[in-house]
């Protein structure tokens, strides 16, 4: 029933939803009342048509993404990190900069530490352009401003229409790399985790140091790391619909 409302470009009535939901009338007007008692649907300035409530809006901004996100990716991310034999690193968009919530090392004998925990900026990092990657040049002025971007190194992108250009690029070909832009010699790949509903809820991907990562790696690493966070989605979805 939810589900049913929330798609619904306009307010549903009790009798599309008896239509959608192939049950009887008296069955569907109860279900809803309750809803509608628990905050979960609402009626629209008066009317008697039903629209999605505020607790269901409360309760997905209370929703724990990260935690959910290391249960669910703990294994793939060890994956990763053995298949490429490099340091995998998961997180999540926090505001105006990505989260680094769990990591898994590789072998080599120089190699990128874990970094759990660890705050890195939006604009000039593989999960950060990722995490962004389904935004517009509006929607990055709302969220990053209208000022210059904070400048790591000489590869740090500058302005926001530059970052826009860079976002669609990774929403294209389905990952986002980091050249040195936010730590000289350093090079990452990274891709996104989607929520069943097509939101991106969080980012896998590895880095290197960039004598060992050369650029011709972005093509096959970044392959492996999409193939990676798509199998998360797919887990992640069913995850969450059972719990």
């Amino acid at each position: 029933m939810l589900d049913a409302v929330a798609r619904s470009p306009e307010p549903v009535s009790l009798s599309q939803l008896t239509t959608l939901l192939g049950i009887d009338r008296s069955s569907v007007f109860r279900l809803a009342n309750t809803l509608k008692r628990r905050g979960f649907l609402a009626y629209p300035g008066g009317r008697k048509d039903y629209v999605l409530g505020s607790a269901l809006w409360r309760l997905s901004n209370h929703y724990d993404w990260g935690t959910m996100l290391i249960r669910v990716a703990q294994e793939p991310l060890r994956e990763l990190s053995a298949r490429t034999n490099e340091t995998a690193h998961l997180a999540i968009r926090e505001g105006r900069q990505a989260l680094l919530i769990d990591h898994a090392t590789s072998n080599q004998v120089i190699m990128v530490a874990g970094q759990t925990g660890e705050i890195v900026p939006l604009h000039c990092t593989a999960h950060g352009k990722v995490l962004l990657s389904d935004l517009d040049e509006s929607e990055l002025h709302s969220l990053l401003g209208r000022a210059a971007l904070k400048k790591f190194t000489k590869q740090t992108v500058k302005s926001v229409s530059h970052l826009a250009e860079m976002c669609a690029q990774s929403r294209a070909q389905g990952f986002a790399t980091d050249d040195g832009e936010y730590q000289e010699g350093l090079r990452c790949v990274a891709a996104p985790i989607r929520a069943h509903d097509g939101m991106i809820v969080g980012s896998i991907g590895i880095s290197a140091p960039a004598l060992r990562f050369p650029k011709e790696r972005y093509k096959s690493c970044g392959a492996q790391v999409a193939e990676v966070a798509s199998r998360i989605t797919a887990e992640f979805a069913a995850d969450k619909k059972l719990a």
